[in-house]
Parts: C-alpha cells; structure tokens; sequence
C-alpha cells in the first residue's frame, strides 16, 4: 500500500512539473511575440492612447503645412503619418507635395509607392520604385518593393526576374523584411513562370 502511494505521489508529482513546464514555455512564447509586435504600437502602451498620439500628432502637422505650405520636412512626416494609419490617398499627397519640395529622395519615393499600390495603383506604384532606383542606384528595397509588385499585382514575372537580378548584382545576400532571402523569392517566380507555362 504505501508503494502504491509513493508510486501515486511519484506520478502526481511529475505531471505537476509537466504542467509547470508547459505552462512556463507558452507563456514565454506569448510573450516573445507580443514583445516583437509592431514598433508601430509603441511598446506596452494601449492602442487606444497610441492612436491619440497619432490623431493629435496628425492634426498639428496639419496645422503645420497650412501655414507653411512650403516646409517639405513637415509634408513628408504628415506622409509617414498618413502611411502608419493606413490612410494612402492623403500620404500620396503628401509625399508628392513634399517631393515638390525637397531633394530627390529614394526613401520617400519608395513610400509613396508603397501607398499606391496600397491605393490600387499598382503600375504608379513600379514607377515610383523604378525613380528612386535611379536616384539611388544602391537602394535595395525599392527593387525588391518593384518586384513584389511586378510579380504579384502585375504578373509580369520577367520583369519581375530582371529587377531581382539588379538587386543581387548590388547584394547578393539580400533578403526581405521577413528574413526570406532574394534568392529564394527568384525561385518563388521561377515556379510562377513554369507553372503559367505548363499545358492545362
């Protein structure tokens, strides 16, 4: 009997070290992915006072821009205002208001690509990619931006190909936002290209 008991103890014992531990690694795991959220949220800070923040910091640069309609740095922060609450007609504003304004910049043009194509405008949104690559022959994420683009919303694969081919000629180690290097996205469109061309 009191094996029996030391036996049951034994047991009761190692599942409450199996749930202690299972509990411990999934709450480490949540925590790991909500302490690399968005750099957006601003931290531990509630979403509501985020977007205060960003309401407010929103209208005063509004203000701003109204009574200095010439200050292209004003017009490119309310554009990087604009492209964080998703509101892509008024970045495409202000991006192109500020460009009007301040040196040719490869950073803001490909932003202002991104909200078109985030707008539906895809091929507005390749022919901002293509300028701030002439701009900025070494700028990587506008090639990649251009490819996506081309491959995804325009199906132009070869074209696609051909921008990926520049951006490893300038790195061949590149990689996207998510890690995922170049080389495997080229691999993505190849797949593409053999699959539209296989007989139905």
């Amino acid at each position: 009997m009191a094996t029996e008991q030391s036996t049951i103890k034994k047991e009761t014992l190692y599942l409450f070290i199996l749930v202690a531990f299972l509990a411990g690694f999934i709450a480490g795991a949540i925590f790991a992915v909500y302490k690399l959220g968005p750099a957006t949220t601003g931290g531990n800070a509630p979403q509501a006072q985020v977007n205060n923040d960003q309401n407010q910091a929103i209208i005063n640069l509004e203000g701003e821009v109204t009574r200095n309609p010439n200050n292209g740095e004003a017009w490119t922060r309310l554009g990087n205002l604009y492209y964080d609450s998703d509101q892509a007609k008024k970045a495409i504003g202000a991006y192109t208001r500020a460009l009007e304004l301040i040196q040719p910049n490869a950073n803001v043009i490909t932003d202002l690509g991104v909200m078109y194509r985030s707008d539906q405008q895809p091929q507005k949104a390749v022919e901002m990619f293509a300028r701030a690559g002439i701009i900025d022959p070494r700028h990587e994420q506008s090639r990649l931006n251009q490819a996506i683009v081309l491959h995804y919303d325009l199906h132009e694969h070869d074209k696609a190909l051909a921008v990926l081919a520049d951006l490893l000629a300038i790195n061949p180690m590149a990689a996207a936002g998510n890690g995922q290097p170049v080389s495997s996205f080229v691999d993505t469109i190849k797949e593409a290209i053999s699959k539209e061309g296989a007989p139905q």
